[in-house]
């Protein structure tokens, strides 16, 4: 009786750990959307430091066909 006791209490110990590690059963996460990690917004660039960034790498190019002469 003992053992059948300390095997459910272990059992609903490592149900418990996989809920706190897994997520919820069945992939969800309350909210009816898939349970996954938020990807980090990406960053995109303004016009204008497109433009600087564009302006940059044409002054190296130049650089650098200016040192091979």
């Amino acid at each position: 009786m003992q053992t059948e006791s300390i095997v459910a209490l272990l059992i609903a110990e490592r149900d418990n750990l996989n809920k706190a590690v897994l997520g919820p059963p069945g992939g969800r996460n309350g909210n009816g959307k898939p349970w996954k990690a938020e990807a980090p917004k990406k960053r995109i660039p303004s016009a204008a430091a497109r433009r600087k960034m564009a302006l940059g790498q044409k002054k190296q190019w130049a650089a650098l066909k200016v040192a091979k002469g």
